[in-house]
């Protein structure tokens, strides 16, 4: 039986991809997106306590910590129709907001600096669960602050909980598509050594440029895939055996 799952949404990818992820699964479940169930979804077993937590108010809130070093998308998801769907107090933005620059090393670093307040957040998260599963994390390997800060993470997770199941929806660059970020080569070695020492499941994404309300429409190569079919993916994944650790 599947247990509880914490999200973690990191930089503009990870960020656009979560909110599309949790529209899904409220459409799915039957959840508002002031995170009040719907009168048809009252009854049934369709576990929303993996994703989902209900609040003193009986609503129902994502096991998500949305984190970035710039403001742009998470203040677009605030302004959205879904803004009181999340806790605000897992949400993460940089005090400076400058993000990270397109590039690793300074996302890694800045990790460095703010992980007390970040694992702040993960760890109230955690603690509030009642037999955690393991984590999502959604990125990409491209940008700055997805592949730093995901590459920081995904090492601190790692040794903060050894024995939790770490799951990445790493968004990949699209070599069909030019890009001006000269360093998005070694953005992408840099992370891919840490996902592979420190993820237990990799969905490599090939992702192709869009903006927050377009989100990037990432494909598990060679099969395409929406963000829509990223959110169903996930929770079929997740409810499957597999999730047992080794």
């Amino acid at each position: 039986m599947p247990r509880e799952i914490i999200t973690l949404q990191l930089g503009q990818c990870g960020n656009q991809i979560g909110f599309e992820f949790w529209k899904q699964l409220c459409a799915e479940h039957g959840i508002s997106p002031e995170g009040i169930v719907e009168e048809f979804a009252t009854e049934g077993t369709d576990r929303k306590d993996v994703f989902f937590y209900q609040a003193d108010d009986e609503h129902y809130i994502p096991r998500a910590v949305l984190l970035d070093l710039e403001p742009r998308v998470i203040h677009s998801i605030l302004n959205s129709p879904y803004a009181k769907l999340y806790n605000p107090e897992n949400i993460y933005l940089s005090e400076h907001g400058g993000g990270a620059g397109n590039n690793w090393a300074s996302g890694f670093s800045q990790g460095e600096k703010i992980h007390e307040d970040i694992f702040d957040i993960i760890d109230r998260e955690a603690d509030g669960s009642d037999s955690l599963e393991g984590f999502v994390l959604c990125h990409s390997i491209a940008g700055g602050t997805g592949s730093g800060l995901g590459s920081y993470l995904l090492e601190r997770l790692n040794d903060r909980y050894p024995k939790k199941l770490v799951q990445t929806y790493s968004v990949f660059p699209n070599q069909d598509e030019m890009s001006d970020v000269v360093v998005q080569p070694y953005n992408s070695l840099l992370t891919l050594k840490r996902l592979t020492q420190n993820a237990d499941c990799v969905v490599s994404m090939r992702g192709q440029s869009g903006g927050f309300g377009r989100p990037p429409q990432t494909r598990e190569t060679p099969t395409p895939c929406s963000s829509q079919d990223l959110a169903q993916r996930t929770e079929d994944q997740q409810s499957h055996t597999w999730w047992t650790k080794l």
